[in-house]
């Protein structure tokens, strides 16, 4: 058993996803997916439905890793973005070298800042530098940096 992907669902796939690849150094894994009939109506449970998209390896693993699965459907359901303590799926975290410097490219990639960067000394496991930020979607991501 392994974990496959995680799947985040667009206005704008492309947009999207060339936000992950700017600041998270993710990649495409080709091909780009256009998919839709009665075996996705089936499996969605979704009448007529239709989407396109692209998996992206995510930074830190070889070509068969976990992948961010960025989908638009044909039509899509306008939400609320969600915040850090609603039940469910939260955010997706990144591991990075500066927390700072990452923060500055989700800003200038159109994503914004959430939080204000913090420091944590957490006992037995090292400094946390961390902060939380919406992608252009509006999607939570942790930013996060450990110094042991």
């Amino acid at each position: 058993m392994r974990f496959a992907h995680t799947n985040i669902v667009s206005s704008d796939w492309k947009r999207l996803a060339e936000f992950y690849i700017n600041v998270f150094e993710c990649k495409i894994i080709p091909p780009v997916r256009k998919q839709s009939g009665d075996w996705l109506e089936i499996g969605t449970g979704l009448e007529d439905a239709k989407l396109e998209g692209a998996h992206l390896l995510l930074p830190g693993y070889e070509e068969n890793g976990p992948t961010l699965e960025i989908y638009q459907y044909e039509v899509i359901e306008k939400q609320e973005a969600i915040a850090p303590n609603k039940r469910g799926f939260g955010h997706i975290a990144f591991e990075v070298e500066n927390v700072d410097s990452i923060l500055e490219q989700i800003i200038h990639n159109g994503g914004q800042a959430f939080g204000s960067i913090t420091r944590k000394i957490v006992d037995g496991v090292g400094e946390l530098t961390f902060v939380y930020a919406r992608d252009p979607d509006g999607n939570l991501i942790e930013v996060q940096h450990w110094k042991k």
